[in-house]
């Protein structure tokens, strides 16, 4: 087996990220392309209440388990199969389940800060920031936190201004001139996308 083909995809919360990295998979084929998400990779707190959980800033480089997400992407690079861990975002807990992640020819690492990390990003062979204007990026998480991870509106708005936004100025934004390809107007940038397959597909 070739070596397989490594792309990030950055962008802050609620910049459409996932989207770009969910149509790719779409586009190239389930069987071709590996997603790996930042999001499953939260340090594991259980052993913490629930208040000290919810006080954490998971906007910050600390609160992820970097070193399992490392230990993953190589050995999927390697061609071995990897079982990633499963994330409660209401619970704010790392579960006992896990999903097999099969090699493929096409990784692709989705997360806020997968071009901040200096070891992560070395690795990658194209480098992707998904730009979108922060009150659009807002309204989205806004919306998806009260419908999917049991959020109440109040509770949004401080994590927001507390940590959100601090982290997304000191921490995301900034790896945002580690890319090689900048996506404006988040994931339905339809001729972007166009772009970014091709290049995939130029360089598999």
């Amino acid at each position: 087996m070739t070596k397989p083909f490594l792309l990030g995809v950055a962008g802050g919360s609620g910049s459409g990220k996932t989207t770009v990295a969910e149509r790719l998979a779409g586009l190239i084929g389930g069987t071709e392309l590996a997603l790996v998400r930042l999001d499953a990779y939260y340090r594991d707190r259980n052993h913490l209440p629930f208040e000290e959980r919810a006080a954490i800033n998971y906007d910050h480089p600390d609160a992820f388990d970097w070193p399992l997400l490392l230990d993953h992407v190589q050995a999927l690079l390697d061609g071995l199969e990897v079982e990633a861990p499963v994330y409660d975002f209401a619970t704010y807990l790392r579960l006992p389940d896990r999903v097999r992640l099969a090699p493929a020819r096409v990784i692709v690492v989705e997360g806020i800060l997968v071009l901040y990390e200096p070891e992560l990003r070395e690795r990658f062979d194209l480098r992707v920031f998904v730009d979108t204007d922060a009150d659009v990026r807002f309204i989205r998480r806004l919306e998806r936190d009260i419908a999917e991870r049991e959020r109440t509106p109040a509770s949004v708005i401080e994590q927001y201004l507390t940590t959100v936004r601090p982290s997304h100025e000191q921490f995301i934004e900034p790896s945002k001139r580690h890319a090689d390809v900048i996506v404006p107007h988040g994931g339905m940038n339809a001729p972007a996308l166009d772009v970014l397959l091709a290049r995939v597909r130029e360089l598999l």
